[in-house]
């Protein structure tokens, strides 16, 4: 039976799969639009020959996960098991939701979850009382980690030496007015953030919105999520979000500290 990795543990060059590699990238590119795409249009947003693409697409199609009449190719709901499939078996989800629940419920406000994937925040699970507008929080939207609260909390994961780095090499560009993309002011706000145990970020990410964070962390310490209260400037002010919204946060994430391995 062929070794899956090299003695020093690390996959080999040939264990690579360039394929598959392509049906993935194929599989992105229609997240990133809102329409269908021609055949041509999908092979050109994925970097990909007209007749790869075709093959990819037509295998697609038959699997399921893709759709065509004829001439347009869009994503079937049947995509959702993927995700479904990640959701059903993270425990940070399984373990973070009952107490999202109960956040959202004290607060009367939107609480997330969220991880990193590269520079960007992933939100994984989120609760949210029935009174409240829910719009671009939903499960799998992503931002850039620099600008949110609950990036900069789990950014605060690095030390000072890796954080610099970090923020040297990601892309920092301003989503409102209010974003801060200065690498060295990111530097020090990330650096107190971790020093105080929360994050605060007032309409950088969104104009008129603000979210309070605090790190999920596992039971030897490390930072694995972070966990967040996001509010419409008119109705919460950041004082009030220290004030109500901190205490609650901290409780949750220290109440599943033991349970997170």
């Amino acid at each position: 039976m062929p070794k899956l990795k090299r003695e020093d543990g690390e996959p080999r060059a040939t264990d690579f799969v360039e394929s598959l590699d392509r049906g993935l990238r194929l599989l992105q590119v229609f997240g990133e639009r809102t329409s269908p795409m021609t055949l041509s249009e999908a092979a050109g947003a994925a970097g990909l020959p007209r007749a790869t693409a075709r093959r990819i697409l037509f295998t697609l199609q038959h699997a399921g996960f893709v759709s065509s009449d004829g001439k347009l190719f869009a994503l079937t709901p049947h995509v959702l098991t993927l995700a479904g499939s990640y959701l059903r078996s993270n425990q940070l989800v399984a373990v973070l939701q009952p107490v999202l629940d109960d956040i959202s419920t004290q607060a009367a406000e939107i609480s997330s979850l969220a991880v990193l994937d590269g520079d960007d925040v992933v939100f994984i699970a989120r609760a949210s009382p029935a009174r409240i507008f829910t719009g671009g929080v939903d499960i799998g939207y992503r931002l850039p980690a620099f600008c949110t609260a609950v990036g900069r909390a789990m950014l605060g994961r690095l030390d000072d030496a890796g954080l610099k780095e970090r923020l040297g090499a990601m892309r920092r560009e301003g989503l409102t007015p209010e974003t801060v993309t200065d690498p060295k002011r990111l530097l020090t706000a990330i650096a107190a953030d971790r020093k105080r145990g929360y994050a605060l970020v007032d309409r950088e990410a969104e104009p008129h919105f603000r979210s309070i964070a605090v790190p999920v962390k596992r039971y030897d310490g490390t930072i694995v999520g972070a966990i967040n209260i996001g509010a419409h400037v008119d109705r919460i002010t950041t004082e009030e979000m220290v004030k109500r919204f901190l205490p609650l946060l901290r409780e949750g994430a220290e109440s599943v500290k033991a349970r997170l391995l």
